[in-house]
């Protein structure tokens, strides 16, 4: 087990300034995470604003796709993984002795419960062991908090730790976290001190959960880096070159999109898509592009690194997000994605669904289209491809929206100042 950057007393025991910080431990499945880029600037800033924070994964090291300033942190993490097997028996053990009460109940009532799948079941289970040895790792480098950045397995670690070692512990909410909920998830908003939610959409659908817990959810949005980026030319010329970048998952709505590229193609609307990315359902987005005759009008370049992003996203004239409501529950909550567009000045054109809303406002910084039908995305996409200076005031406002509500300054002295509201260190 990779032990790094646990919290040294002599230099993070204390934040700067006459508030002291609590020494806070960040409970992860991996990082840092190339697509996780939104937490990995979380835990740089907030680092930076004198929070004495270490970074523990449950899971081992990934080495693809990191960027330079990633990979240089890589090195500051604690990381259970494989080699966590061996201390996962005298770390039972251990609390067994001094908690048995509460070692029976968290293996009663933790273990048996219908979690949402079975990938989830498999981390989940792991989490709940890797929390007996976090929780001693914790006590024996004076975590005084404990946050867990996902609500699934993070926060099941978490959970436990906190049960064992009398540390609290909060968690953030965000997307797949939490649509459709984990089996636990209400009793993890009863456990916690607070619960920090990165959307406004889902403070409401949390409190469905909290009970007469709900003033434990809080609305941060995350923090977006705001700075060096250009704005895209969009030429809005054909062919008219439409982007779109994301994980190749149900919840994206890809097969939507390539099925708005055939309508756009048998009305003789000359355009190219590139459709980046990765993930589960990648051969079947290639072969349904290859059915619906589009391979001359779609390309895949695959996973493009972050410092990529801004070169794939200024060579685009449209950003379009179709996001879905995919059949498991599982949904987007405001995909980073977007916001990166928008601050390259790139017109959007996006599905109705969770928080993205909270960004695209109809008609003023993009144009909001019904998810999951493909008839509604091409009229959206069409009708952005009709008018470039409507186009490009509905990006500027974009912009302004993502300047004023995702400054990453602003809302990680937020999560800060949550911390020191909600935690008395000891």
């Amino acid at each position: 087990m990779h032990k790094p950057g646990i919290l040294g007393k002599d230099q993070r025991r204390r934040g700067s300034g006459a508030v002291k910080n609590p020494n806070t431990a960040y409970i992860l499945l991996w990082f840092p995470e190339p697509s996780e880029t939104f937490i990995f600037r979380e835990v740089v800033n907030l680092r930076r604003l004198g929070l004495p924070l270490t970074v523990f994964t449950l899971y081992g090291r990934l080495t693809r796709s990191l960027s330079p300033e990633m990979r240089a942190f890589s090195e500051d993490v604690c990381r259970l993984g494989i080699p966590a097997l061996k201390h996962l028996p005298k770390d039972i053990l251990y609390w067994r002795k001094r908690r048995p009460r509460i070692v029976r109940r968290l293996f009663r009532t933790v273990l048996p419960r219908r979690w949402r799948s079975l990938e989830t079941t498999g981390e989940s289970l792991w989490a709940f062991l890797c929390g007996f040895t976090l929780a001693r790792l914790f006590k024996a480098s004076g975590v005084e908090h404990i946050h867990a950045p996902w609500a699934s397995g993070p926060a099941t670690a978490a959970w436990v730790a906190s049960i064992l070692a009398g540390i609290p512990f909060s968690f953030t909410a965000r997307a797949g976290d939490i649509y459709p909920p984990d089996g636990a998830l209400c009793e993890k908003i009863q456990a916690c001190t607070f619960v920090r939610t990165n959307t406004g959409a889902n403070v409401e659908y949390l409190k469905r959960f909290a009970g007469p817990h709900s003033n434990k959810i809080h609305l941060i949005y995350n923090g977006f880096p705001i700075s060096r980026f250009r704005d895209a030319p969009v030429k809005m010329a054909p062919p008219f070159r439409l982007i779109a970048l994301g994980r190749f998952a149900g919840k994206k709505g890809y097969d939507v999109l390539l099925r708005a590229c055939r309508l756009l193609n048998e009305r003789g609307v000359d355009f190219h898509l590139t459709l980046a990315g990765s993930g589960p359902r990648g051969i079947l987005l290639k072969r349904l592009c290859s059915r619906l005759g589009l391979n001359d009008r779609v390309n895949f370049p695959g996973f493009i690194p972050y410092d990529r992003v801004p070169e794939l996203l200024c060579s685009g004239d449209i950003f379009v997000m179709p996001s879905v409501i995919d059949k498991s529950g599982d949904r987007d909550g405001i995909p980073n994605v977007i916001m990166e567009a928008l601050l390259h000045r790139l017109p959007v054109v996006a599905s109705n669904v969770s928080a993205i809303g909270e960004v695209i406002q109809d008609g003023k910084t993009g144009l909001l289209v019904e998810p999951g039908n493909p008839e509604a995305l091409a009229r959206g996409i069409e009708k952005m491809t009709n008018n470039r200076e409507a186009a490009l005031a509905m990006a500027r406002n974009g912009r302004a929206v993502v300047l004023e509500r995702f400054d990453p300054e602003q809302n990680h002295r937020k999560v800060l100042e949550l911390y020191r509201k909600k935690i008395t260190p000891g």
